[in-house]
């Protein structure tokens, strides 16, 4: 069974930055496209990033302040988050989807934006 767990969540003022990483457990790593989700309280869940497995990216922020970036030999993916804002607070999710499986999702990580 694949396991996802990220990391890297916390309190942090406005303009501030993050990272956060996502390790996934299984052999094949390089094949895998990791895409982070958020869900912020009373919302839906929603696309933040997305890396293939040829490094194709996309991210949701048009200001930029967002990337995502992955380490095969480490078999982990990072999303990089700068000035943040209160409106990015939510839990943030990874989600490993293989060529084979229906795709496997992380317990999730906090970010809160607050001063």
């Amino acid at each position: 069974q694949v396991q996802v767990v990220e990391s890297g969540g916390g309190l942090v003022q406005p303009g501030g930055s993050l990272r956060l990483s996502c390790v996934v457990s299984t052999t094949s790593f390089s094949s895998y496209h990791i895409s982070w989700f958020r869900q912020a309280p009373g919302k839906q869940r929603e696309l933040a990033a997305r890396i293939t497995n040829i490094n194709n990216t996309w991210t949701m922020d048009e200001e930029g302040r967002f990337s995502i970036s992955r380490d095969n030999n480490k078999n982990s993916a990072y999303l990089d988050m700068n000035n943040l804002k209160p409106a990015d607070t939510a839990m943030y999710y990874c989600h490993a989807k293989g060529p084979y499986d229906k795709g496997y999702w992380g317990q999730g990580t906090q970010v809160t934006v607050s001063s």
